[in-house]
């Protein structure tokens, strides 16, 4: 299939594990450079081995939303965790994939990941996709869509789920509050973890008590799935 193609459908021609071709990017915020406006936000904690592959969670933000308004619920977490945090921003209000189709938004993911594959060696096994609202839906579609490359998928209330073609088996962690007027869980969160688990996938669901929002307990739950129990220092 060309590449053209591949891109229609969601796929990514990105592939982790390429030797860095340029130095690490010192610890604190980055704009990547990708974009003049809405450009993607790194991340990078202090104290990573030069010499060894580092996680990578990829967080995008919910419909009307920015890098920043995602980024408290998980900068701390990288710090402490050791992890880098892109933060990709929509060119439109919300993801392409919302409005009508893979696009844009997928051309600056790539871009993206290729900057950061350029700086550090990111670890193949640890590779989430992230999202809220919105932009879990763009997790949870992108994630399932290049499984073969997202090792770990994490859906903070997300809408709904549109995958033209499966690959991988990446591990999947849905969680959703049983109060959410916005988009029901009934409607959403419910058949998502049915659908995919009937089709194999590992899937966890936590239902919290609450709205349509991010819970921080919620999102400690999600990183102890994506890199294991936070060790007493």
């Amino acid at each position: 299939m060309s590449l053209l193609g591949c891109a229609l459908l969601g796929r990514l021609s990105f592939r982790p594990g390429a030797r860095p071709q340029q130095d690490a990017l010192p610890a604190g915020r980055h704009n990547l450079g990708i974009a003049e406006e809405r450009d993607a936000v790194l991340i990078v904690p202090d104290g990573l081995r030069p010499d060894a592959p580092v996680p990578l969670l990829v967080m995008f933000h919910g419909a009307g939303g920015s890098a920043d308004k995602v980024l408290p619920f998980l900068i701390d977490h990288a710090r402490q965790r050791g992890f880098l945090l892109l933060l990709p921003q929509s060119q439109f209000p919300t993801w392409d994939l919302v409005i009508g189709g893979n696009g844009p938004d997928l051309e600056r993911l790539e871009k993206a990941l290729a900057v950061v594959a350029s700086r550090f060696a990111i670890d193949p096994t640890h590779l989430a996709f992230a999202g809220f609202s919105d932009g879990g839906s763009y997790a949870l579609s992108a994630g399932v869509t290049n499984g073969d490359i997202v090792s770990h998928v994490i859906v903070f209330s997300g809408g709904f789920m549109s995958v033209f073609t499966q690959e991988g088996a990446p591990r999947i962690f849905i969680a959703h509050g049983l109060e959410d007027e916005q988009l029901p869980i009934e409607t959403s969160a419910r058949p998502h973890a049915e659908k995919l688990k009937a089709a194999g996938y590992d899937v966890t669901t936590v239902e919290f008590k609450g709205p349509h929002r991010i819970e921080p307990a919620v999102v400690a739950l999600a990183m102890a799935f994506f890199l294991g129990p936070l060790m007493p220092e």
